[in-house]
């Protein structure tokens, strides 16, 4: 599949780096949670804020993680966890990009099951979701088109919630945080 230009590839030296037992907590904090200072990730995963602001700038500095300009004041710095690709390389990161995958993977299979348990859930979010799983007999040029126009597609509503961040923290009504995941990838042969 060609890359998708707005979000970076994660080289191996950022796999690396992300694959750091902490900095995955970190980040899937922000994913679920939205912006947050290295004060209050500290508190929320009883670590020190010394240790949270390494791994904020370390997670900076591969893109995985960027500041929060619109909130906060003064010297006071808020973060979110960045949008980016992975891809199967041959470039030396296999057994990091394992570890990597892995983690990716049992974070959204928490996450998803966290939502299929919530029998509190409003049902006018309930009616909006979707979990789904459809199988097709493609070509790869034609797997490649799907993934693209899918990418597309959530490009297109997802950048309609770019900038609300302040007004759900204030708690505007009819806003909610939510999660795509899509996985657009060929099955093993028999």
């Amino acid at each position: 599949m060609d890359e998708l230009a707005h979000e970076p590839r994660l080289d191996a030296a950022a796999m690396k780096a992300f694959a750091h037992p902490l900095r995955l907590r970190m980040f899937s904090v922000l994913s679920n949670g939205g912006p947050a200072t290295a004060t209050r990730l500290a508190e929320r995963l009883g670590e020190n804020t010394a240790q949270t602001s390494y791994h904020l700038r370390q997670l900076e500095r591969h893109g995985l993680v960027e500041e929060d300009t619109g909130l906060g004041k003064g010297r006071e710095r808020w973060w979110r966890a960045a949008s980016f690709s992975m891809q199967r390389t041959d470039d030396g990161a296999g057994p990091v990009q394992a570890i990597l995958r892995s983690a990716i993977v049992e974070d959204q299979a928490a996450t998803l099951q966290t939502w299929l348990s919530d029998d509190s859930a409003p049902q006018e979010w309930v009616t909006a979701s979707l979990e789904q799983s459809t199988t097709a007999v493609l070509t790869a040029p034609e797997l490649a088109a799907l993934n693209r126009e899918v990418q597309e597609v959530i490009d297109r509503h997802t950048s309609a919630g770019s900038g609300r961040e302040a007004a759900l923290r204030e708690g505007s009504a009819g806003l909610r945080r939510i999660r795509v995941y899509y996985d657009g990838f060929p099955l093993p042969l028999d």
